[in-house]
């Protein structure tokens, strides 16, 4: 069995496509995966699977429409993909560092996790709206976002939807939380 973490865009957010947390779990656990987790409000659930990436992503996708009536854009990462995303981050401490001193607004370093790598000519995009405040790295399907100011203002987040690649986003806190659960499984 392998340990996914299904990361689903959009909900509970600005009081629209709510989702409880219990209900989603329950959701999970019918269309028979085991040892389901969800992690706060925002759309985190870790689970054990023996089925492909793919298909897991389709049915879980199908299932939040047909059970809560809308469509979700679900991002899955293994437990050993989610290591991998902490262990080659691009940025250096000492970058994450200045940035987080620059932002007093909350969080600098960001992860946009991508269902696929995006092709070169869509990245190419993206340099139009980078700042002197706002980097980008991308390693395969995993968009390593520093934010020098908030995430709100800046216009490379507000732009990344031009990769044509859907995708969510979660802060470093986050990624760190949610691969510590993941790696307690292996080690009980």
């Amino acid at each position: 069995m392998t340990i996914y973490i299904a990361l689903l865009r959009g909900i509970n957010v600005g009081g629209k496509n709510k989702i409880k947390m219990t209900d989603l779990k329950r959701m999970f656990e019918a269309i028979g995966l085991s040892r389901v987790e969800t992690y706060i409000q925002s759309g985190n659930v870790l689970f054990e699977s023996s089925e492909k990436e793919d298909i897991l992503r389709k049915k879980i996708e199908n299932e939040i429409e047909t059970i809560f009536g809308f469509s979700v854009v679900v991002v899955l990462r293994t437990a050993a993909e989610l290591e991998q995303i902490i262990r080659h981050c691009p940025f250096s401490e000492e970058e994450v560092t200045e940035a987080e001193l620059s932002n007093s607004e909350g969080e600098s370093l960001y992860v946009s996790l991508l269902t696929q790598a995006p092709s070169p000519e869509k990245t190419e995009r993206l340099n139009a709206f980078r700042s002197e405040g706002d980097e980008y790295r991308i390693k395969n399907r995993d968009m390593y976002l520093l934010f020098r100011h908030s995430i709100r203002n800046s216009k490379l987040a507000n732009n990344l939807q031009k990769l044509d690649v859907p995708a969510t986003t979660r802060n470093w806190k986050k990624i760190n939380k949610l691969y510590a659960l993941a790696k307690a499984r292996t080690d009980s």
